[in-house]
């Protein structure tokens, strides 16, 4: 099954990742990007046993985003589960399994028959 999953006051949010790009390779450059995942929080723990980490505002975006590390105490606190109570999720069809369905049939609520 297929899940949408949203902060349930449809406010954006960013996953925490890491980017890198490799210019010592034979081929030329390689950008390889990752997304961080951490613990489940109560919406996500009965679909799946991780989760991306989530930053939600302006704050978390700018430390997560700065150039210097922002030290062990923050990123501990960036990369705890996201509060599960403001999100919400329904099932989906497998219509979003393909990255060719971009419509917004791919979040609308789906009901196996």
């Amino acid at each position: 099954m297929q899940y949408y999953i949203r902060i349930r006051d449809g406010r954006p949010f960013a996953f925490a990742g890491l980017w890198e790009r490799n210019d010592r390779v034979p081929d030329g450059p390689v950008e390889t990007c990752t997304i961080l995942t951490t613990n489940p929080n109560e919406t996500v723990k009965p679909i799946h046993d991780r989760m991306p980490v989530i930053l939600c505002g302006r704050d978390d975006y700018d430390l997560w985003l700065a150039p210097e590390s922002p030290g062990g105490d923050t990123i501990v606190r960036l990369w705890r589960p996201y509060d599960g109570v403001p999100m919400t999720r329904w099932p989906v069809s497998r219509l979003v399994n393909s990255p060719r369905n971009d419509e917004p049939a791919c979040v609308e609520r789906f009901e196996e028959e």
